[in-house]
């Protein structure tokens, strides 16, 4: 199985460059593949109107580069941990995980017995992970679990105790609403800020990683100054639209009246 490059830069304590997607169109899929991001994450929860067949072939896209295919499933349910492992994503994100029960049925879902419950038959996965794909997958496949109330926060301790995790990735904006701050102004809440510090404390004392969601490369460089390792610096629609917009006001400022 191929090694996966993001565990290998955990390993060294550097933090990934990963796009984040939105859409699963795979002509900008591969596109930006191609830029040569370390790893790039498809969102099948709040993306638009991705379902199973949509991500395989998103996945399909991405694996013409080096970059590494990760998907944030839709709901914490085996099913679609099953559907984008076995079409070849080589991790998944899970939302709405608030205890260690919740992250235990998560990692279960992404490893093979003895350390879990996912079931045998790599369809795609096996062609890009080779004929032994099966006993390496357990040690390659990230599972990261969601963070996003916080009433989770004073359960971390727990969660670190569920098998098969990697580590934790914050959703900012929920976190906020769960504290009842306006999600647009958690940047500047102290408390917010002091929450996102705790997951990143917990997950190193024991040995897991660290994410949160960000929405430019200035913010992810500021969390990965704090310890986070895994902050998406772009995503498809806001690097789409900026473009545009920069363009069409360029053109417009230099037209005549």
């Amino acid at each position: 199985m191929r090694p996966n490059k993001i565990k290998a830069l955990w390993k060294q304590g550097k933090p990934v460059a990963t796009a984040w997607l939105s859409t699963a169109d795979t002509y900008v899929a591969e596109s930006m593949a191609n830029v040569g991001f370390d790893a790039m994450v498809l969102d099948m929860q709040h993306g638009m109107a991705i379902g199973p067949d949509r991500a395989a072939t998103w996945l399909q896209a991405v694996a013409t580069t080096e970059t590494v295919p990760l998907v944030r499933v839709p709901w914490n349910e085996p099913v679609f941990m099953q559907w984008v492992l076995d079409a070849g994503a080589y991790g998944v994100i899970v939302p709405l995980v608030n205890t260690r029960e919740e992250a235990a049925k998560a990692g279960g879902a992404c490893r093979y017995p003895p350390l879990g419950y996912r079931s045998i038959g790599p369809n795609r996965a096996r062609l890009g992970g080779n004929a032994d794909y099966a006993q390496q997958a357990n040690q390659e496949i990230i599972c990261l679990v969601m963070v996003e109330d916080i009433r989770t926060i004073e359960r971390l301790e727990e969660l670190t105790q569920a098998p098969g995790i990697d580590g934790f990735y914050i959703g900012p904006a929920d976190l906020a609403l769960s504290m009842g701050v306006a999600p647009g102004t958690y940047r500047q809440d102290k408390r917010h800020e002091l929450a996102c510090q705790r997951v990143v404390e917990v997950a190193k004392a024991h040995g897991l990683v660290a994410g949160v969601h960000c929405q430019n490369p200035e913010e992810a460089l500021q969390r990965f100054s704090q310890g986070f390792l895994f902050c998406p610096i772009v995503n498809d629609v806001g690097a789409m639209t900026a473009g545009a917009t920069a363009a069409l006001q360029t053109v417009r400022k230099a037209r005549p009246a």
